[in-house]
């Protein structure tokens, strides 16, 4: 994609969301950038104005093409090109939203793209409830995973077991200038969960909503920062319970049917796999192996064991 692709997009100034701007960050991210700023400019409801933030990028492509749009004035939708030192995307994420002068303000990952009417359907459930502070879709995976990912969103309940909203979402401005915005010295990952949590702390009522429908395209690839971030996830939950001990204390009963419930649903889907291999007259993998051997206790694995012993001798 070229930038002339962006310059050639029609938009009727009557459809434009004038109570929506749209920040983006960036970092050495080449072409993927106008990939992103093409699906803004495509919307049923574009933004009145795009906020480009380039987090110190270094690679020539990336750093050509974000010359090339601060010096472009024919795209349809205004862009400002912030370029600043690399300080990681929850600094990059405020310099935005602090530049942005709308009621409501969307976020945007440089590598993603929306389908033509996210900000339409999205920015409209955000104006019709009062108490929601951000709102957000499913999304459609691509690169390496083709898939349709649908996180739920709800109350600060709802987040205390796993992260419910994607990173990119609508949020209300006031209720970022109300929690403090993104916490910048989280560089490790999970940066948006903590920055839900810090939203919905702001009114008991507060609650964020999930349209239906994969109306975000979130790009994948296996060194993404979603990914890696894992490697840490023990201690960025540490982390996140320290700060919002608060909630887990006033919620430590949804707190840890939340997550008991997740790793029951994980039991049972790799419960139904095994099965699954044995029936086809597959070997299991040696992990597999060793937990049959050696089934864990008080969790629910012993239990998982005897149904697939039990299954398997009924086949044999």
């Amino acid at each position: 994609m070229n930038i002339d692709c962006i310059i050639n997009t029609h938009i009727d100034s009557r459809q434009i969301a004038k109570d929506v701007e749209a920040v983006v960050t960036s970092f050495n991210q080449g072409s993927m950038i106008l990939e992103a700023i093409h699906s803004l400019c495509c919307q049923t409801t574009p933004p009145a104005k795009i906020i480009l933030v380039d987090d110190g990028s270094t690679d020539g492509e990336s750093v050509r093409i974000l010359n090339a749009i601060q010096s472009n004035h024919n795209l349809p939708v205004p862009v400002t090109v912030i370029q600043q030192p690399n300080a990681g995307v929850s600094s990059a994420r405020n310099t935005g939203i602090r530049q942005a002068q709308t009621s409501m303000t969307l976020v945007l990952d440089g590598d993603d793209r929306l389908k033509p009417s996210y900000i339409e359907e999205v920015s409209q459930i955000l104006r019709n409830h009062p108490a929601m502070v951000a709102a957000s879709s499913w999304m459609h995976t691509f690169g390496v995973l083709d898939a349709t990912v649908r996180p739920c969103g709800g109350g600060i309940t709802a987040f205390l077991a796993r992260n419910c909203c994607p990173a990119t979402h609508i949020l209300r401005h006031e209720v970022w200038e109300q929690c403090g915005g993104y916490d910048e010295s989280m560089r490790a990952g999970f940066e948006d969960w903590d920055f839900f949590f810090s939203m919905l702390e702001t009114t008991p009522d507060a609650f964020i909503r999930i349209v239906e429908k994969p109306l975000i395209e979130y790009r994948t690839a296996p060194a993404s920062s979603n990914v890696t971030s894992m490697e840490k996830r023990l201690d960025l939950m540490r982390f996140l319970i320290q700060k919002h001990i608060g909630s887990y204390r006033n919620h430590v009963t949804e707190a840890l049917l939340g997550i008991e419930s997740i790793s029951i649903s994980r039991l049972y889907g790799w419960e139904s796999e095994i099965l699954h291999t044995l029936a086809s007259g597959q070997e299991p993998c040696s992990l597999s192996d060793e937990f049959m051997a050696h089934p864990s206790y008080g969790d629910g694995g012993m239990a998982a064991a005897v149904r697939i012993a039990s299954s398997n001798s009924r086949c044999t």
